[in-house]
């Protein structure tokens, strides 16, 4: 794969990466063969997984559409992960090419790749970052030089939270970044839950990203739901992602609970 014309050395191509796992399943390219071992194991554990990725990136998809409809011109993407298709800034371009995006990753795989892809986008940018040090994103140059706090922004946290696996660290993560956002603000959230699953296939699972070196916190509705504390939940609520205002037939599933995340979007009032 490409390390966008950097020294490889840096990049430590034998320790499975959250975000390459998650590019090999959606059918990228952007991963090494630790990666791509770990993967075959989820598809193997979990033969739906790819379904799942797809799924929670529709939502992503919808959501950015739909909060650029309404008028936000800009996106903080948390653990935005691999480029693909359908990035963020893509989506909101279509509609509002002035709209500002800032992607944020702690993989520098994810970052690179996204500075490549950005290199001739004035209106976009990608920075390294930790979900769990929000403070310092926030307070990060290029985010203060792209993104004006003063003025609503929409915070994307799309299948980051599980990666946070104490709660009161993953509580307080989501509380510093709605207290830093001005009214009019929104807070997407998507997360993968262990309602209507096995137990014992949920924790097949846990351990397989455990001993990958990405441990995870897999939660219920009401944890979930906890996460929008402080913000009003916009029309239909938390839901499956696959229900989160369905476009076509391709967003849906006769079972919504196949999809494997919880999905929603608060706004600040």
């Amino acid at each position: 794969m490409s390390t966008g014309g950097r020294n490889p050395d840096e990049i430590d191509v034998e320790r499975p990466s959250a975000a390459r796992i998650y590019d090999y399943l959606l059918g990228g390219y952007h991963n090494f063969e630790a990666d791509r071992v770990v993967a075959e194991r989820f598809r193997e554990l979990l033969p739906s997984m790819p379904l799942y990725m797809q799924a929670n990136r529709a939502f992503l998809r919808r959501v950015v559409r739909c909060l650029t409809d309404s008028g936000i011109d800009q996106f903080l993407d948390i653990g935005s992960g691999i480029p693909t298709a359908g990035n963020v800034h893509e989506v909101a371009h279509a509609i509002n090419p002035a709209a500002h995006v800032v992607y944020v990753d702690i993989d520098p795989v994810a970052v690179r790749q996204s500075e490549d892809i950005l290199i001739d986008n004035a209106n976009a940018i990608a920075i390294q970052g930790d979900l769990c040090q929000p403070e310092t994103i926030l307070e990060h140059p290029d985010v203060r030089r792209c993104l004006d706090l003063d003025k609503p922004v929409a915070v994307l946290l799309m299948a980051i939270l599980l990666f946070v696996t104490e709660d009161e660290v993953a509580y307080r993560t989501v509380e510093v970044l709605r207290n830093a956002l001005v009214p009019g603000s929104y807070i997407a959230i998507s997360h993968p839950t262990d309602d209507n699953l096995p137990q014992e296939q949920i924790e097949q699972a846990k351990n397989l990203y455990a001993s990958s070196g990405n441990p995870v916190n897999i939660r219920s509705f009401d944890q979930i739901e906890s996460f929008f504390y402080g913000l009003e939940l916009v029309e239909p609520g938390l839901v499956y992602v696959s229900r989160w205002r369905p476009e076509g037939p391709d967003d849906l599933f006769d079972q919504p609970e196949v999809s494997g995340y919880y999905g929603g979007v608060g706004r600040k009032p």
